[in-house]
């Protein structure tokens, strides 16, 4: 029979472990335990979590690292305005002490002239009315002298404060206030310096707008047309309105109602519908609301329908892109072949300077052809002294479709490249082998 048992090895407790072998241990000193640990007191039994087994198995997986969000700055607008701060305590950098020393020095010494000035304006306007009026024949030169007072003394009054720097900060942080002659100066030197104006130039000589739609144009007023965003730029801004830029392409959907919520316009146009009859293109009216009362100080919403409607661009399938043209043109003035200061000196708020035009509604027939330079022309409006101008292009895409169908209410056009002339057309009607 066979027996098989386990060999029982030497007594542990002879043996212990030491670095790499086993080596008989030797009698240890007397050693006094270490005291007893002190029990944690347990929990109540009524705090006490029951969780099943299934539950102590899953694990928390490895916990991410958040990292802290930096705070942002506060919005600065009229609605939520703040005051300028020095960059630096007094003192730190001594030219810099002297230098607002020297602005504010001079500033004195020119409001000192602007009260001077204003005070000559003042006895000129008396002198006015004791020569018959303003008009008059005895007056004129009066008025002419005035005119020149009111030209320095605008000057003069923006040069004392545009140097002061809270001045410029406010109006660099979109907190000018239009009212301040000073403010609009500084707006207006932006928008000229900093490269709007010329980009708007560009793209109206690059695209051709000038001269296919007028013959000259110098804008004096900066005009912002706001469109609708598109669903991937409203997901990645959370915006639903931007600026367009001049030049740059929208989609039909953009343009569905009035562009412009937050600017005027006057004229709405478009440069480039096939003409068929003479192979070449006209220009087509989408818009117009003559008579809009403007100043650098309004506000408020003015209500722009009741005139020429609205029609929303719509170009050809088949066409290339379309450029449409918006328009900003000032009426004439009202007895005068200009807008001299003392005119806008006598000017009361809500009365306007310039002459009331009873332009009639363009009919539907009309805007097809429609004729800028002849219309400018009939009505007496100058574009070379001022105005405003703004343009962007569209091409056709299915919510043309739409706007054929629901809006013009006709049936939408095709058109495409004339077919390639074959000049062995001749000899293939011909049989070859007879």
């Amino acid at each position: 029979m066979l027996a098989l048992s386990r060999l029982r090895g030497p007594s542990t407790a002879l043996l212990r472990r030491a670095n790499a072998t086993l080596q008989p241990s030797t009698p240890a000193p007397d050693i006094p335990p270490p005291p007893p640990a002190k029990a944690k007191p347990s929990p109540a039994p009524a705090a006490q979590e029951i969780t099943s087994d299934a539950s102590d198995s899953k694990t928390q997986g490895r916990r991410r690292r958040r990292t802290p969000i930096p705070p942002k700055r506060p919005g600065i607008s009229l609605a939520k305005p703040r005051e300028w701060n020095r960059p630096i305590g007094r003192g730190v950098i001594p030219a810099y002490d002297l230098a607002l020393e020297v602005i504010l020095r001079d500033s004195k010494y020119l409001t000192h002239e602007a009260d001077a000035l204003r005070s000559e304006v003042n006895a000129l306007e008396d002198k006015v009315v004791e020569l018959g009026g303003w008009g008059s024949e005895r007056a004129k030169e009066v008025e002419a002298e005035m005119e020149k007072k009111r030209e320095k003394l605008k000057i003069v009054e923006v040069q004392s404060q545009v140097n002061f720097p809270d001045v410029r900060w406010k109006v660099d942080n979109a907190m000018a206030d239009m009212t301040n002659p000073v403010h609009r100066h500084l707006v207006e030197q932006k928008w000229r310096n900093d490269g709007d104006l010329d980009l708007l130039m560009e793209r109206l000589h690059q695209m051709h707008v000038i001269p296919d739609v007028l013959p000259d144009l110098r804008p004096t007023i900066d005009v912002h047309v706001v469109a609708h965003t598109t669903i991937k730029e409203r997901l990645a801004s959370k915006k639903v309105h931007t600026t367009v830029e001049p030049g740059t392409f929208l989609l039909p959907d953009q343009a569905l109602k009035k562009l412009g919520y937050l600017y005027l316009l006057n004229n709405s146009n478009q440069s480039d519908v096939p003409d068929e009859e003479n192979q070449s293109f006209r220009t087509y009216l989408h818009w117009l609301k003559p008579n809009i009362p403007l100043s650098a100080t309004t506000q408020r919403r003015i209500h722009l329908d009741g005139h020429t409607p609205y029609i929303p661009p719509h170009p050809q399938q088949g066409t290339s892109y379309h450029r449409y043209v918006l328009l900003l043109l000032p009426q004439p003035p009202l007895g005068d072949m200009t807008y001299p200061l003392n005119a806008e000196a006598r000017a009361e708020p809500g009365v306007p300077t310039s002459k009331t035009l009873d332009i009639p509604p363009v009919e539907p027939v009309e805007r097809a052809d429609f004729d800028v330079r002849a219309f400018v022309q009939r009505w007496g409006l100058d574009t070379v002294p001022g105005g405003g101008a703004h343009m962007w292009r569209e091409e056709w895409n299915q919510r043309v479709s739409k706007i054929y169908r629901n809006v013009l209410k006709e049936p939408e056009p095709r058109y495409g490249r004339p077919p390639k002339e074959d000049p062995y057309l001749e000899y293939k009607q011909k049989k070859r082998y007879i």
